[in-house]
């Protein structure tokens, strides 16, 4: 058997990882009265965000753990085809930037849409019940999805720090309680920006020192092929897991805590902006990732040589093999970036569905409340959800990547079609959006749990397809709205721009004056 590689801790590795930390709670508090405004500011920034920070942080916070982990992980064991997990969300955000997005931000701003069950309630004509079924969704798959990205915490934690698993969750759900609770949707999007900085730093240095030490790329290429022939080749990878991971992607449109992106940008009109940032993100992300998979099969041939035979600890195992012990806490750092961007942003996601959708819109529906209750409430809501997800990630025993995924598939089939068609068809009606819902929810749970059915295809996309089937049938014997011609002419640009005139004033953009 292979000598196991131990991990240790290292002052200057410390010492940088604390800085990267310090920075992410002063945002947070540096937000505070920002965010202390109203439930608008605490969720969505007011409507008032930079192209830049919208662009890096709907990115940054659809990757989560699960990519620094889970498809270095994956590539380590499988090779280039783990690339095809990267390109379908990356091809499918990139419809989501520039033409999705437009269309649901305009709409979520003439019709003071918060959330995206605010949508919903709106396009469909105020539905309670539509409206608790959207809440019942988010918040059950919200929590698993947060728990995992804890789960993330503890591992990096472990594989970094030599620190017990359990401590790491803590430390982590911590600090992202913190400075979201602080600092509400603007804290969570300028330490989301930051931290989309730090991801990149990391994932294009890690590869590039590790196949320089290797000899270059030529030779690693040598050694891996001499290990495997189709290791290196992305066409190599059977037909079924290729759909598989190329149908990650229908996710991203059913995922909340991306869509509220779309709905906080200044002006709809630079999210093309932003498509081409997000774009370039994804890409360099992705490749990075998946090269150190690749990298690391070099350096730690056999997965007994990590820490408890995990391949989710590869990441940092080959960066303190490699890399200074500064820059070692950089990519510590870079772990925790993608952890807390994910969860910080769905936080906000499971708060806004308890506070805005329940409290506000159904319990005390028709009531003006004070602003600044529904603040404190949404902050009480944090904390609650951040201890729900804490225990659930303590007696989680499954693996971040499977984990992340079953919540991912979740949403994207109970949200995904159902907010398509609602803004592209308009024969869509409450009833059908309902019964994509439930019809999603069902298949992705029993093909989950059907070892059978499991085996063959990501539960994703047969739920996706089951939930778009189920709206469009539904719909049909059922009536749209009266007004859906009004609903549709909300998403369109006014006079073919969603620019300001010339000599117009244009909202702050970042951060409150």
């Amino acid at each position: 058997m292979q000598e196991t590689v131990t991990v240790t801790a290292n002052g200057y590795a410390v010492a940088a990882f604390v800085g990267y930390l310090l920075v992410v709670i002063g945002i947070g508090v540096y937000a505070t009265r920002f965010s202390s405004a109203g439930v608008s500011e605490f969720f969505v920034g007011g409507r008032r965000m930079h192209r830049f920070v919208v662009a890096v942080s709907a990115v940054v916070s659809g990757r989560s753990a699960w990519l620094l982990l889970g498809v270095t992980g994956m590539a380590y064991m499988r090779g280039a085809g783990a690339i095809w997990a990267v390109t379908g969300y990356t091809v499918v955000e990139l419809f989501l930037f520039l033409s999705y997005g437009p269309r649901l931000r305009r709409f979520s701003e003439r019709h003071d849409c918060v959330t995206l069950p605010d949508f919903f309630d709106a396009r469909f004509g105020g539905s309670p019940v539509l409206r608790l079924a959207l809440i019942t969704v988010i918040l059950v798959f919200m929590v698993g999805y947060v728990a995992a990205q804890f789960v993330g915490g503890g591992k990096a934690f472990a594989g970094s720090f030599g620190l017990n698993h359990t401590t790491g969750l803590l430390v982590t759900a911590g600090i992202v309680l913190v400075y979201t609770v602080l600092g509400g949707f603007l804290a969570v999007s300028l330490t989301d920006m930051v931290q989309g900085l730090v991801m990149i730093f990391a994932l294009v240095l890690l590869p590039v020192i590790a196949v320089l030490h290797a000899g270059g790329l030529d030779p690693v290429l040598s050694q891996l092929r001499a290990f495997d022939p189709t290791f290196v080749d992305p066409t190599a990878i059977a037909a079924g897991a290729g759909i598989g991971f190329i149908g990650i992607g229908l996710g991203s449109p059913g995922n909340p805590h991306i869509v509220v992106r779309f709905m906080a940008i200044d002006d709809p009109a630079q999210l093309r902006f932003a498509a081409a940032v997000g774009t370039v993100w994804n890409v360099v992300m992705g490749v990075g990732a998946v090269m150190i998979g690749l990298a690391g099969r070099i350096s730690f041939p056999t997965p007994d040589m990590l820490p408890g035979s995990d391949t989710e600890t590869l990441y940092p195992m080959l960066a303190q093999q490699h890399l200074h012990p500064v820059l070692f806490g950089v990519v510590v750092a870079s772990i925790f970036a993608a952890i807390m961007s994910t969860a910080d942003s769905q936080l906000l996601v499971a708060a806004s569905a308890l506070v805005r959708d329940l409290y506000e819109k159904i319990l005390h529906r028709g009531e003006t409340l004070p602003q600044a209750r529904l603040v404190l409430l949404s902050r009480v809501s944090v904390v609650v959800l951040v201890a729900a997800a804490l225990g659930f990630g303590i007696i989680a025993n499954q693996v971040v990547f499977w984990l992340v995924l079953f919540a991912w598939a979740g949403l994207g089939a109970a949200l995904g079609p159902t907010s398509l068609l609602a803004i592209y068809w308009r024969g869509t009606t409450s009833a059908g959006v309902l019964a994509g819902m439930v019809t999603g929810t069902a298949t992705v749970v029993i093909w989950y749990y059907t070892p059978a059915l499991k085996a063959t295809l990501y539960e994703l996309i047969p739920a996706f397809a089951a939930a778009l089937f189920a709206t469009v049938i539904v719909s049909r014997f059922t009536r749209p709205p009266d007004d859906t011609t009004a609903m549709f002419d909300a998403m369109r640009a006014s006079h073919g721009s969603d620019r300001p005139p010339v000599g117009g004033h244009r909202p702050p953009t970042a951060a409150p004056d």
